[in-house]
């Protein structure tokens, strides 16, 4: 199915959040490199995946009630082998149980644990008077702290992209700051142009965040990502 006809399928059931795993699904779609994340609803499902996919690997709670995982103690990270992945998923289940009781629980995400690189955001949010608004910045927590991100009106073009990068405060961390690994500039500047067509060809797409991406020497891979569609209006 194409991405317009996923988009479709989930606003015909009012599904406005999608799960990490869906998400990731539709940029994997527009081309976007995302590491590979699988759907685990039981604990058998959650360690034949592991196993699968490679230790070490990161579990995440899927819930649509649920944005801000790792606050709510949904997130185990670095699981090495398979008898840490069974106490961290009972250990997940357990807590969200307690803080979200009301939750709907689908399971959990399984991923490879990625190389960690230098984390930036690219998202997406619109305005009431300019449509929708791309933001870059660094990623992470940092987003939060230090809110160093540009902002550019879709359609973002080659000249745009390459600007948004270079304008944050925190730019030198992407170009190797102190003996650090540099960032491949042009293939951020590749993400900014994708995202920006995704949700131009996708007026549905009411938020996006690709948080964190780890950009590295020889490429980016977005390890983390939300999308909410627009609520469906009524017929009739």
């Amino acid at each position: 199915m194409t991405i317009t006809q996923v988009l479709s399928q989930l606003r015909k059931k009012r599904r406005t959040n999608l799960s990490e795993v869906e998400a990731k699904e539709i940029l994997r779609k527009a081309g976007i490199p995302v590491i590979e994340t699988r759907l685990a609803r039981t604990k058998k499902e959650a360690l034949s995946l592991s196993t699968r996919i490679g230790f070490p690997v990161v579990l995440k709670i899927v819930s649509p009630d649920i944005i801000h995982k790792s606050d709510a103690g949904g997130v185990k990270l670095d699981l090495k082998n398979s008898t840490q992945v069974s106490e961290a998923y009972a250990e997940i289940m357990s807590v969200i149980k307690k803080s979200h009781p009301h939750a709907k629980i689908e399971g959990v995400s399984v991923q490879k644990m990625a190389r960690p690189g230098v984390e930036v955001i690219i998202g997406m949010t619109k305005d009431t008077q300019f449509g929708p608004v791309l933001m870059f910045g660094l990623g992470g927590v940092l987003v939060e702290v230090l809110k160093d991100i540009s902002f550019r009106v879709v359609p973002v073009s080659e000249r745009d992209a390459s600007e948004m990068i270079r304008e944050i405060k925190g730019y030198p961390l992407l170009e190797g700051y102190r003996g650090q690994e540099p960032a491949d500039i042009a293939c951020l500047q590749e993400l900014i142009m994708k995202v920006s067509g995704l949700v131009e060809k996708n007026p549905q797409i009411k938020e996006l965040d690709l948080n964190p991406i780890f950009a590295y020497r020889d490429g980016a891979l977005a390890i983390d990502a939300r999308i909410i569609l627009e609520v469906p209006t009524k017929v009739g």
